[in-house]
């Protein structure tokens, strides 16, 4: 059994997980490997637990008596983080997206993103902008997904500047289906 739901601190050590174990296996070979050995879950689970208890916007989805799991136990397996973008009053940003290995190709991903999708619309976003590292190779799912891809741009990652692109949903509407 699988929910998605706002997280709440308690999330943040498990959110922390996701996202460590989702950059070491998305972005192997795509980032240098002391970028990927040096991050830190703990590290990590102290900046969500700030996010979430800041009031920023972040689900989590919770898994349940599946295989990877074991019964009678709860496990974040994804979240999403989405806010406003800055200076765009209309316009919201997903700046995070991670479901764990073992739970993609289940819907999650969409699930996630249609949740985040809808609380920012319920605050006024019309339109939605996300960034990717351009050789992520999870990239078709947001196409799939109907954004379109808006420019390209470079991040900082690691003291290394890494190509980017940025997508975009002009109208949140489909999303919201």
């Amino acid at each position: 059994m699988i929910a998605v739901r706002r997280a709440r601190p308690t999330d943040a050590a498990g959110i922390g997980l996701v996202h460590v174990a989702s950059w070491r296996s998305t972005y192997a070979g795509v980032l240098p490997e002391p970028v990927l050995t040096g991050l830190s879950a703990p590290r990590q689970a102290g900046y969500y637990d700030r996010v979430i208890r800041g009031g920023g916007v972040v689900h989590v989805a919770v898994a349940s008596g599946s295989d990877a799991v074991p019964e009678g136990e709860a496990s974040v397996v994804g979240f999403v983080t989405a806010r406003r973008q800055r200076g765009h009053a209309t316009e919201g940003e997903i700046e995070t997206l991670y479901v764990l290995d073992d739970f993609r190709e289940r819907g999650l991903g969409r699930h996630l993103l249609r949740t985040a999708a809808a609380h920012l619309a319920a605050r006024g976003c019309t339109s939605l902008l996300m960034w990717v590292l351009s050789d992520n190779p999870a990239r078709w799912f947001y196409a799939r997904m109907g954004a379109r891809h808006a420019k390209d741009g470079t991040v900082g990652v690691g003291g290394i500047a890494v190509p980017q692109a940025a997508y975009r949903w002009t109208s949140i509407e489909p999303l919201l289906d």
